[in-house]
């Protein structure tokens, strides 16, 4: 089981990343959340297994069509065992 968390920043509010990248986890099999912060950046916590992980972190670097990545900020965290994937408000 691999964990972490991410700071993704750039234009990546009003472009659909939450809901895209909740879509992208259900389909891997990824638990944990993503939410907006109010810096303008996006923030989530990515769990599974290692491969299933390192999926969702390449679909983040270039999240949906209308975003434009500019940076991706990763550290690994311990694992907390969420069950499923959740928008955070």
């Amino acid at each position: 089981m691999k964990a972490v968390h991410v700071y993704i920043s750039g234009k990546v509010q009003g472009v659909f990343f939450r809901a895209t990248t909740k879509k992208k986890a259900d389909k891997l099999g990824v638990s944990g959340w993503v939410k907006n912060l109010e810096d303008g950046r996006v923030e989530a916590v990515f769990e599974g297994e290692e491969r299933q992980v390192k999926k969702i972190l390449d679909f983040v670097h270039h999240g949906p069509d209308r975003a434009e990545v500019e940076n991706v900020e990763v550290e690994e965290v311990d694992p907390e065992g969420f069950r499923g994937f959740s928008i955070e408000r």
